[in-house]
């Protein structure tokens, strides 16, 4: 859910930028229509599953993998596994952001069943659920039961304008009262605990709250490029180009011409590790660290506890957020690196647990996310691809 911002490499004088989502002018370097036509919402459809689950797919989730299986076979019931094909072992080996992910899903699904005039009944990990790494046994059970009662959250007119923008945010304007207000609202009453530090006339500890947030982000983030894993993780879901960005229609999409190009004459190699001290990784270093830099605000989720019930919670916070922060013009980017419980970012993890107050294991902080305002004439990013729904579907 959070590395899809630039990936660059250089060598002999060459940098390849990566933006995820970003639309060339010329065929083959945009991203097609069908990759994306999912955020058009779904037309008619007579089984209303597969109207609400159209929905669903568009939740945020890591590496955008969409590692999601839909079961319908037994009539009026959705059964949610995870294709374990579509795993992150390297970033995610608990498999923690992937049921974050997950959650996210489960709540995009409740709120489009209500508003289809159905209620959702959702049991969770009805055939028990996974140890420390995940599998495929069903993480939900939903029956959808006609009721013209069930309330309609009104965060859903913001499903199809969601966006994860990794781009600069305006650096000098804090987040508004009345905004942050709004996101507090969006998760009032779920067993989660949310935080905020970026607030306009907040004063001087939140500023240095944020500016420590910032550090620790960075440190995390250097890890990450300079640990052979979880880069090499990364590299390997790159879509490169208009007709792998349409094949997959998920993972990184990168549609600038010099990376299409290169993919194309067989100059970009995936498979290979760039060193830590290289080009390639000092200039991805840099870019972050610049991105960073421009960020007034960070918002966090905490649970008491990680327990896999816990891990969907958060994400349907999260999406819950990502949806009000639309609505208030926020734009929002996950920053998950320094909560990764792979052991190279490990004093990045107890750092920001001890800087949040949330002491693990007691306390585990499930989202930590850039938030802020874009500058000015600056428009909200394109979407990201999705697979749709018949991908999805077991009948």
């Amino acid at each position: 859910m959070e590395r899809r911002r630039f990936i660059r490499l250089a060598g002999g004088g060459v940098v390849m930028a990566v933006a995820a989502g970003s639309l060339g002018g010329c065929a083959g370097f945009g991203v097609p229509p069908s990759a994306v036509a999912a955020w058009q919402g779904p037309g008619p459809d007579a089984d209303p599953r597969r109207w609400v689950l159209s929905y669903a797919i568009l939740a945020p989730n890591p590496h955008n993998m969409q590692p999601w299986v839909a079961d319908l076979r037994v009539p009026g019931e959705i059964a949610l596994r995870l294709d374990t094909q579509r795993l992150l072992p390297a970033t995610d080996p608990h498999g923690r952001q992937t049921l974050m992910g997950a959650g996210a899903f489960l709540e995009l699904l409740v709120m489009a069943a209500a508003e289809r005039g159905h209620r959702a009944e959702v049991a969770l990990f009805p055939e028990g659920e996974p140890g420390e790494t995940l599998d495929a046994r069903p993480f939900a059970r939903v029956r959808l039961v006609a009721d013209a009662t069930a309330p309609r959250d009104p965060l859903f007119a913001r499903v199809l304008t969601r966006r994860t923008d990794r781009r600069a945010y305006d650096a000098t304007r804090p987040i508004a009262a009345a905004d942050a207000a709004h996101l507090g609202a969006a998760v009032a009453g779920l067993p989660v605990t949310f935080g905020l530090a970026g607030r306009a006339g907040a004063g001087a500890p939140e500023v240095e709250r944020v500016e420590a947030i910032r550090t620790i982000a960075r440190d995390a983030w250097r890890q990450e490029m300079t640990t052979e894993a979880p880069l090499m993780e990364t590299l390997q879901v790159l879509r490169v180009g208009s007709a792998e960005i349409d094949r997959h229609r998920d993972g990184i999409a990168i549609t600038r011409p010099l990376p299409v190009t290169l993919v194309r004459l067989g100059m970009w190699d995936r498979t290979r590790f760039p060193a830590p001290d290289s080009t390639v990784t000092q200039t991805q270093i840099k870019e972050f660290n610049a991105i960073t830099a421009s960020t007034p605000a960070y918002l966090w989720i905490v649970t008491e506890g990680n327990t896999r019930p816990q891990q969907l919670l958060a994400g349907r916070a999260y999406v819950r957020l990502n949806l009000a922060g639309a609505a208030a013009g926020l734009a929002m980017h996950p920053n998950e690196q320094a909560l990764q419980e792979y052991p190279q970012v490990a004093a990045q993890f107890r750092a920001i647990h001890a800087l949040l107050g949330a002491p693990a294991p007691r306390h585990t902080v499930q989202m930590l996310a850039r938030v802020g305002y874009l500058p000015a004439n600056v428009a909200a990013p394109p979407p990201a691809p999705r697979r749709g729904v018949d991908a999805l579907i077991q009948a």
